[in-house]
């Protein structure tokens, strides 16, 4: 049984307690043995479940006022310590909606947000371009006005739910004022003409990832996200909510990692005694146990800032991820290092863990770009 003391900390209520113990028995029931071997229908398969099961109502919320992010967090540590499919198929949902509801109309709201909390429509959120990634302000795809709507032309990439999303919420540079003020943020059904996969990415971690190009592809007003050159704000806000749940991932496959390498060390014989009974096996599993609860601190604190707090996190969302998911990394390496040459066999726990985590210390705003994100906002309230 994984730890969960932590659940007992002054971030949450009963409410969120209940819901993490009923998000356990869920996942450990229903995820034992999620098939790798296409993503693709696995996802859909992964996003109708949560859906039917009704998990994604944490991910998709109706406006600001329902949205709760500790509860977000809790879900994404909880399925990413299960299946990092799953975590992807329930990240996407939130991150490819949070900005419909946010700053979407009324009945855009309505008309999207149900199907995508019920599991039937999937959805995507596509930001990063070829040579436009963390620099969101140069962002090169173009939005310009025409009758009725807007003519969305260029090519985005990276973009994770690529190929089987039912609608992406794209931003363009619309060209109110030069760089991020002149960016705007549109909802993009997947079977709107001109808009075409242009390649589908492998990872190291296998999901559904896609290049998307935009060739005369329109758009109507009401598809319009907030308001026009305000997409750089759309884009910053959805990723200040998204960005702890990021490190709630990786804190969900260190936990995961962190009990494998205990149970290896303690069942392990070696030396005429265990792996565990070494000082220098001791102290590595207080290393990572050290990262853990680091990263939940700061994971949940940021959580909690928002939902109490009720206001922007940017410095607390940039630290969350940055450290959690950094410390997630070294607890893999070291469970990989545990296991000897089964932690690098294909299948091994270790190995899947170990490939599951880099990816997360580069989307969504990698590293380095975190520790300017913290740098800026310490030297900006001075």
């Amino acid at each position: 049984m994984p730890d969960s003391s932590f659940l007992d900390w002054p971030f949450f209520d009963d409410g969120h307690r209940e819901f993490a113990g009923a998000l356990e028995a869920w996942a450990a029931d229903r995820l034992a043995h999620v098939s790798h071997e296409d993503v693709d229908a696995t996802c859909r398969l992964l996003v109708r479940g949560l859906g039917a099961a009704g998990w994604l109502a944490a991910a998709v919320a109706d406006d600001a006022a329902t949205l709760d992010v500790r509860r977000i967090c809790l879900a994404r540590e909880i399925l990413a310590r299960h299946s990092g499919l799953a975590d992807f198929a329930f990240a996407m949902q939130g991150l490819g909606t949070a900005s419909i509801a946010l700053f979407g109309a009324p009945a855009l709201r309505a008309r999207v947000l149900p199907e995508a909390r019920a599991g039937t429509r999937i959805a995507a959120f596509a930001l990063s371009e070829p040579d436009a990634g963390s620099d969101v302000a140069a962002i090169t795809t173009t939005a310009a006005r025409v009758p009725g709507g807007w003519r969305i032309d260029g090519l985005k990439t990276w973009i994770s739910n690529g190929g089987i999303a039912d609608h992406y919420v794209v931003f363009a540079r619309s060209g109110e004022a030069p760089g991020a003020k002149g960016l705007s943020a549109f909802l993009v059904e997947a079977d709107t003409p001109g808009l075409h996969i242009a390649e589908r990415i492998e990872v190291i971690a296998p999901h559904p990832l896609a290049t998307l190009h935009f060739d005369n592809c329109v758009v109507p007003d009401a598809h319009l996200l907030g308001v026009a050159g305000e997409g750089f704000k759309v884009a910053m806000t959805t990723l200040d909510i998204f960005r702890p749940s990021a490190g709630a991932a990786a804190l969900g496959f260190a936990r995961r990692a962190l009990d494998a390498a205990v149970e290896r060390a303690t069942s392990r014989k070696m030396f005429g005694g265990v792996l565990a009974d070494l000082q220098l096996t001791q102290a590595k599993l207080a290393d990572m146990a050290l990262d853990v609860d680091t990263s939940a601190l700061l994971v949940y604190r940021a959580a909690w800032t928002r939902d109490v707090g009720k206001r922007r996190i940017t410095r607390e969302a940039a630290m969350a991820k940055l450290h959690a998911t950094e410390a997630a990394q070294r607890v893999a390496d070291a469970a990989v290092q545990m296991f000897g040459g089964l932690g690098v066999a294909s299948g091994n726990v270790a190995e899947q863990l170990y490939r599951e985590v880099r990816a997360l210390r580069i989307y969504e705003g990698a590293s380095e770009v975190q520790k300017l994100i913290i740098a800026r906002q310490m030297l900006g309230s001075r």
